[in-house]
C-alpha cells in the first residue's frame, strides 16, 4: 500500500529536503504540502492523506494545536511530529493531541521512514533515545508501593501485553513472545483499553511510560 503524505512545515527549503529525501520511495506518494495550520487543514481535506508530517513551530498556531484540529476532523489521519524540539513538554503534548509518532530533525533518514510506515499501519513510533530518555525520567519519579494499584486493576497477564504493546510490538509478535494466539493478544488488548478508558495507541504509550512499565 501507498503512504499518501502531507508535509507542514514553515520552511520551504525543508520542504524541499524532505521531498528530495521521500520522493524516490516506491510506498510513499507526497501530495502535497502546506506552511501554516490553516494550510494545513484546507489540504488534509483537499488531499486525504494517511500520514502528515507535522512540524511544531508554525506561524499561526502550534503544529500541537494544529493535530489535535486535524484528529478530531480527521481520525483517521496519522500525525508523525518532526521537530527540533526533544524535551518532554512537547513530546507528551503531542501525544495527547493525537499524534502518532515523535521524530526530532537531526535524526537519521531511515528513522523518519520507518516513523511514516509505523504510523501508517495504525500504530506509535517513538524516537528510540528519546523515548529512553523520558523513560527515565519517570522512573525516577516516586511511584506507590503497591504496583497492582498502580496499575489500575490490569492482571499479570495484561500488564504483560501492555508492555508489549507500548514498546511498539505488533499482535503477532507479542503472540510469539508470550506463547499465545494473536486472538487471545487482541482480547488482551481490548480489556486493557477499555479497563484504563483509553481510546489510541498513543494514550496507551503515553499511559506505560508515566506508569514506569516500559524499561529504557
Amino acid at each position: 500500500m501507498t503512504t499518501r503524505l502531507l508535509l507542514v512545515d514553515d520552511h520551504a527549503i525543508v520542504r524541499s529536503g524532505l521531498r528530495m529525501l521521500l520522493d524516490g520511495k516506491p510506498d510513499v506518494e507526497i501530495v502535497g504540502e502546506a506552511g501554516t495550520a490553516a494550510e494545513a487543514m484546507s489540504m488534509a481535506e483537499q488531499v486525504q492523506p494517511n500520514v502528515i508530517l507535522m512540524d511544531i513551530g508554525l506561524p499561526d498556531k502550534s503544529g500541537i494545536e494544529a493535530t489535535r484540529e486535524i484528529k478530531t476532523r480527521y481520525p483517521e489521519i496519522a500525525v508523525v511530529a518532526l521537530t527540533i524540539h526533544e524535551d518532554e513538554e512537547y513530546f507528551f503534548k503531542m501525544l495527547d493531541a493525537g499524534a502518532s509518532g515523535y521524530v526530532p530533525k537531526r535524526a537519521a533518514p531511515e528513522e523518519l521512514l520507518s516513523a511514516i510506515r509505523v504510523a501508517a499501519e495504525g500504530e506509535v513510533y517513538l524516537y528510540p533515545s528519546l523515548a529512553k530518555l523520558l523513560v527515565r525520567d519517570y522512573l525516577n519519579e516516586d511511584r506507590p508501593a503497591d504496583h497492582k494499584d498502580a496499575l489500575d486493576g490490569l492482571t499479570e497477564r495484561e500488564s504483560e501485553v501492555l508492555a508489549h504493546l507500548a514498546d511498539g510490538a505488533s499482535n503477532s509478535d507479542i503472540a510469539s513472545a508470550l506463547v499465545i494466539s494473536p486472538k487471545t493478544v487482541e482480547r488482551h488488548r481490548e480489556n486493557i483499553m477499555r479497563k484504563l478508558n483509553l481510546h489510541s495507541r498513543a494514550e496507551l504509550v503515553r499511559y506505560a511510560i508515566r506508569k514506569g512499565i516500559i524499561k529504557p
